[in-house]
């Protein structure tokens, strides 16, 4: 840490030089109230493990719409419906590329990807791209079989625990089933932690997650990127060469395949048929595969997994919703029936429920940070200077009181009679992002999560072990580029369908 220290101190005569210069040029231009913050660092010394709590607990003396300094990158941090609404519709196309950041780039093949790539051409026809061919309506449905299959083995596995009164790990049972599906529609079969080589699929897959969510200083720092005094450059560049490898290998595979012969093409075969046709109408080669495979692969496992762990959390820790739900269920379903997608839009509670969860604890607190291309006005009052990081908190956003009632309290009832939507035109409620930035993949991750939350809840009775009481679960976070809980979820089913 002393090294670290050290190479700071070097360049602070220099930035205290360019720090005045820029408040010379600045002097008539007025910039959002921010903390207190110190040379060099600026306002880092102030998030901790959990910065979208520090944010909004700075945003509740600063104001929904706070200026911030991540060493040397400028920051504007929104924390209301309405400053996010500036960010993310009015000034959407100001704010509208990502910031290079140095683990995202080494694992995805220079941000080739569609989630970070820089806003222009490549990006929109990257976009258009992956919603026509593998987002669209029709191909959701047509891995309709294989999710419930895949469902139905996760369902299999419960009940025998459930008949030997065996305490389960759900955390790790959801995770595992949401890699399973996302594995089936991507790759087209299911892998093992062995086909990723030593370390195993799943492990490559959480560490390469959290060094891309931990702070770099090489991100915030330029001088000293090169030095690596983290050793987080070289360490995901090297689980960068572990995924490539393993990417390589699929696609191999399926050159070998002959897709006409296969019933339901996967992902793959639908990238590498629009490769090969060159109609594209871009650059898109074997990287721009590997990197859309990623993005797939990596947003739609944690996300969400996530949701539905937090979502039976709060159903155990509040009995009388739970009990409430598998009501709905049993009428609509049947207790000799298993949930199947038909019956999700006929399931007005449930749709409450992960509601209630999304805004309580959305996936991504933080949601990926926008960049702006140009100096912005917002507010008619706020200067925002070209490259600026927008950082918008829906985590604080879902906590807002005059957007709430009683907003901490889970209560999915406040969405009865109320047309507030999860999609990005409601900015009280933007777990997906609004805007040009909102994730392509939202409609397929609702389906998803509440498949597996609503078969969970209507075939089996969930306990807490060792006689904890529901008040006693612990509900911390673990914050990331998706935000888990601390703690994995522990519990002891019990079978309730009578077939």
């Amino acid at each position: 840490m002393a090294g670290i220290w050290a190479a700071l101190s070097a360049i602070a005569f220099v930035y205290l030089l360019l720090q005045q210069l820029l408040k010379n040029l600045s002097m008539k231009k007025k910039s959002p109230p921010s903390p207190f913050g110190l040379p060099i660092i600026g306002h880092l010394h102030l998030l901790g493990k959990n910065p979208h709590q520090d944010l909004h607990r700075l945003a509740r003396k600063h104001g929904p719409i706070m200026g911030f300094r991540l060493g040397f990158v400028p920051a504007v941090v929104v924390s209301s419906p309405a400053a996010a609404e500036l960010i993310l519709k009015t000034h959407d196309a100001v704010f509208a590329s990502r910031p290079k950041i140095i683990a995202v780039d080494s694992v995805s093949y220079e941000q080739r990807n569609l989630v970070f790539a820089a806003h222009g051409p490549y990006w929109r026809n990257m976009r258009r791209l992956c919603t026509s061919e593998l987002l669209n309506a029709a191909r959701i449905a047509q891995f309709q079989a294989a999710r419930r299959a895949e469902v139905r083995l996760l369902v299999t596995s419960l009940k025998s625990a459930a008949e030997l009164g065996e305490i389960v790990d759900l955390s790790a049972r959801v995770t595992g089933l949401s890699a399973d599906m996302n594995c089936v529609m991507v790759f087209g079969r299911k892998y093992d932690d062995s086909d990723l080589g030593e370390m195993g699929f799943k492990s490559v897959f959480m560490e390469t997650a959290e060094i891309s969510a931990k702070f770099n200083l090489a991100d915030y720092f330029p001088f000293i990127g090169a030095l690596d005094l983290q050793g987080l450059n070289s360490r995901i560049k090297e689980l960068g060469k572990v995924f490539d490898g393993f990417l390589e290998k699929i696609i191999d595979d399926h050159l070998q395949e002959k897709p006409e012969k296969k019933e339901t093409k996967d992902f793959v075969d639908t990238m590498m048929a629009v490769m090969n046709s060159g109609e594209a109408g871009f650059e898109f080669d074997r990287r721009h595969v590997k990197a859309v495979l990623q993005d797939m692969l990596i947003a739609g496992t944690d996300t969400s997994s996530t949701s539905v762990e937090w979502a039976i959390s709060e159903l155990i820790r509040h009995p009388s919703i739970m009990k409430k739900l598998q009501k709905e269920l049993e009428s609509t379903v049947g207790l000799n029936h298993m949930v199947e997608e038909s019956h999700l839009e006929k399931l007005e509670y449930l749709d409450f429920v992960v509601k209630e969860t999304l805004r309580l604890h959305p996936p991504a607190p933080l949601l990926i940070p926008r960049e702006s291309m140009e100096d912005c006005t917002i507010n008619g009052i706020f200067h925002i200077p070209k490259k600026s990081r927008a950082i918008v908190n829906v985590w604080a956003i879902g906590r807002d009181p005059s957007a709430w009632a009683n907003p901490e309290t889970f209560w999915p009832e406040r969405f009865a009679g109320s047309d507030v939507d999860s999609r990005g035109r409601d900015f009280q409620l933007i777990p997906f992002g609004s805007g040009r930035r909102s994730c392509p993949g939202q409609q397929l991750g609702l389906t998803v999560v509440k498949l597996m939350l609503a078969q969970l809840v209507h075939c089996f009775d969930w306990e807490l072990p060792n006689g904890m009481l529901p008040s006693d679960l612990d509900m911390s976070e673990h914050f990331g580029v998706v935000m888990s809980r601390a703690e994995h979820l522990m519990l002891i089913p019990k079978y309730r369908l009578i077939a």
